[in-house]
């Protein structure tokens, strides 16, 4: 091993020490990098060449137009969760199924595969759903550890169910290294990997995680009756028929929601981040429907029946304008158009006058912000890493290693599974998604694993991050709004079934490929 590859492996043992230490994620990629930089350049010859093109790299970050997706769809989940969606969701399904034994937790479930469908974001769902449901729960007996297993598993839903924003950044880093792989292969007929490939690999899996919840809730619920009892029909608070229509106003808007974003990318209407900009406008009129209540919806319905009209107009008339001879059916046709344009913008202004009077809109424009700086910001760190990483060989040895592993492309794509799982113990998803897949995508095309059905299991894998102590988000996010009563051991005791059936998911997904890439080669061919 040459004196540049040793420094590449310090490198990176170094940057997973500091960032279990504690230090900022964005500093500690970008200082380690540039600090091994220069220590590469003075022992090692290393060429400084790489860390001058940092600034085109950064660039070319900054104008990348997949990750424009990334402010979209936070924006889209933080307006969602704003105003009141999941609350109203929880409310009216725990009514309608929690007279069943087990109702609350597969209601729980249900909620939060509902909502990672519309707004792909985990923390924000597992602190709604913890401040609602675990109290509800906990008043009717359940188990402590059932319930917060339950509601910290379908909280991570988003992760892996799009329109997910970990799925978004996976298929961007998995995307620029298949392309270069190709490359370094000689191959210059470039076949790519987008977020839409990624989105439609994804779903038939996160339905699978959502199926494999429900069949064990119900099977603790008839195994284990005591675990998850049944609340008297007195209690549920209001009759039958009520709880069955209120569960049917709560589930609308956000099903509309997910086939207008989902189906317009798994169509091949949009790309993902046009179709994040359609999600966008619809949770900003969801919005502006529900925070003052009273107020007329005549303006949000006009906004949907415009959207729907253009999007009927655009497929029946020619409405181009720069023409030198327009027809009379087209005239109308773009007459037509028009108006809807002017339904839509008129309903677009009231709903953002609406959320802006009640300061929903500053709190939503805050965290947005927020949440997009940061993930940008580690981005660009990242890119600076793996520049310093490859400069230094560190690419070269990780490819031997795994080119050297018995089992081939198997035992080499368990070797990185093992690994990101290990990580996922101590690191943040983002995090791992920046330092590892880089470093070792390249090696794994290079051996001919399919891109989407990798996509997909590192999707899986990172999912086990957010539940695995003593550093996963929704455990930290659960401990914060869970009773005094509720201790963190339980909480830690309800996770494990969870975490064991997303590895079994995971399990099924690398024994039948077909279940990740069957639907995108349906979709888009390939």
């Amino acid at each position: 091993m040459e004196l540049k590859e040793v420094l590449a492996v310090l490198m990176f043992a170094a940057t997973i020490a500091a960032l279990m230490a504690g230090f900022p994620v964005a500093l500690t990629l970008a200082g380690t990098a540039l600090v091994f930089a220069g220590l590469g350049y003075a022992l090692a010859g290393f060429d400084f060449t790489f860390v001058a093109a940092l600034a085109q790299r950064i660039f070319g970050t900054m104008t990348n137009e997949v990750l424009i997706a990334v402010p979209l769809f936070v924006f889209m989940g933080v307006m969602l969760e704003r105003s009141r969606v999941a609350e109203d969701l929880l409310v009216s399904m725990g009514r309608l199924f929690g007279t069943l034994r087990g109702g609350l937790t597969l209601s729980v479930t249900a909620v939060g595969g509902l909502l990672a469908a519309s707004t792909g974001i985990a923390g924000a769902t597992v602190v709604t759903m913890g401040l609602l449901a675990l109290p509800t729960m906990l008043k009717h007996r359940y188990d402590p550890a059932l319930a917060t297993g339950t509601i910290a598993a379908a909280g991570t839903l988003g992760q892996i169910i799009p329109p997910s924003i970990v799925l978004v950044l996976v298929a961007d880093v998995l995307g620029n290294a298949y392309v270069a792989a190709q490359r370094q292969q000689g191959i210059f007929a470039i076949d790519t990997l987008s977020v839409s490939d990624l989105f439609a690999g994804a779903l038939l899996p996160g339905l699978m995680l959502v199926g494999l919840y429900l069949v064990y809730q119900a099977a603790m619920a008839w195994l284990k009756p005591e675990s998850s009892p049944a609340i008297p029909e007195p209690e549920a608070g209001v009759e039958s028929k009520t709880r069955v229509e209120a569960a049917l106003t709560a589930l609308i808007p956000p099903i509309l929601l997910i086939v207008a974003v989902l189906g317009s990318i798994l169509g091949g209407l949009a790309t993902a981040t046009e179709a994040a900009a359609v999600g966008g406008v619809g949770a900003l009129l969801l919005a502006g429907l529900r925070v003052e209540s009273g107020k007329s919806g005549l303006p949000v319905y006009a906004a949907v029946a415009g959207m729907v009209g253009y999007l009927v107009a655009t497929a029946a008339f020619d409405l181009r304008l720069g023409r030198t001879t327009i027809a009379v059916r087209d005239q109308i046709g773009i007459a037509i158009a028009a108006v809807c344009c002017a339904g839509l913008a008129w309903g677009i202004l009231v709903s953002l006058w609406r959320v802006a009077k009640t300061r929903v809109l500053i709190e939503v424009m805050r965290s947005t912000t927020l949440l997009t700086a940061m993930v940008f910001l580690i981005v660009i760190a990242a890119g600076i890493f793996s520049t310093v990483f490859r400069g230094l060989g560190g690419d070269d040895l990780v490819h031997r290693v795994l080119s050297t592993l018995p089992g081939g492309a198997a035992g080499a794509l368990l070797l990185v599974m093992l690994v990101i799982f290990v990580l996922g113990f101590f690191l943040d998803v983002v995090e791992i998604i920046f330092i590892v897949l880089p470093v070792v995508a390249p090696v794994l095309f290079a051996l001919k694993i399919d891109p989407v059905w990798l996509g997909v299991m590192v999707g899986l894998n990172l999912q086990t991050a957010y539940l695995t102590p003593p550093f996963g988000l929704s455990l930290f996010f659960l401990r914060g709004v869970a009773p005094p009563e509720v201790s963190t051991g339980a909480i830690y005791r309800g996770i494990v079934p969870f975490v064991a059936l997303q590895l079994l998911c995971l399990a099924l997904v690398a024994l039948v490929p077909e279940t990740a890439t069957g639907l995108p080669r349906l979709l888009f061919g390939g």
